[in-house]
C-alpha cells in the first residue's frame, strides 16, 4: 500500500471520490407496502376507481408516497375479496362491510388470545 492511500480501516466511512461505502445491516423499506394501485387492481379484478374508493372508505389499507400515489401491503388483493364477498354474498352496503370486517378482526383477535391463555396454562400444570 503506497503512503498516501488511506487503509481501509481509515478510508472507512468516509465519503470521499474513490471510497467505498459498505453497509453493516442489510437496508430494506421500513414498511410493508409494496404493491402498486394497478397491481392491485389487476390482482383483485377490480378497477382502479374502485379500489381507490375502498382505501377512501377505510376497508383496506394503503400508503401514499411523496409523489401521492397509493402502495399496498401483498395481502391486499385478499382483503379486496373479502370485502367483494361479503358486499355480494350478504348484501352488505360498504358500512356495514367496514363494522363486519372490525367484528371479524376482534373476534380474531380475542380467539388468538385465548389460545395464548389456553397453552400457558397447559405448561403451568405440573406432572403428577
Amino acid at each position: 500500500m503506497r503512503a498516501d492511500e488511506p487503509s481501509p480501516a481509515e478510508g472507512a466511512g468516509q465519503g470521499g471520490a474513490g471510497a467505498r461505502r459498505y453497509p453493516l445491516i442489510r437496508i430494506q423499506r421500513a414498511t410493508a407496502y409494496r404493491l402498486p394501485l394497478t397491481g392491485v387492481a389487476r390482482r383483485s379484478g377490480l378497477p382502479p376507481d374502485m379500489v381507490r374508493r375502498f382505501v377512501a372508505l377505510g376497508l383496506v389499507d394503503a400508503e401514499r408516497d411523496t409523489d401521492g400515489r397509493l402502495w399496498f401491503r401483498t395481502t391486499a388483493p385478499a382483503a379486496l375479496a373479502r370485502v367483494q364477498r361479503l358486499r355480494t354474498g350478504l348484501s352488505l352496503n360498504y358500512a356495514a362491510v367496514g363494522v363486519v370486517l372490525d367484528l371479524l378482526d376482534r373476534i380474531d383477535r380475542l380467539e388468538s388470545a385465548l389460545r395464548q391463555r389456553e397453552r400457558a396454562a397447559e405448561e403451568r400444570t405440573p406432572w403428577t
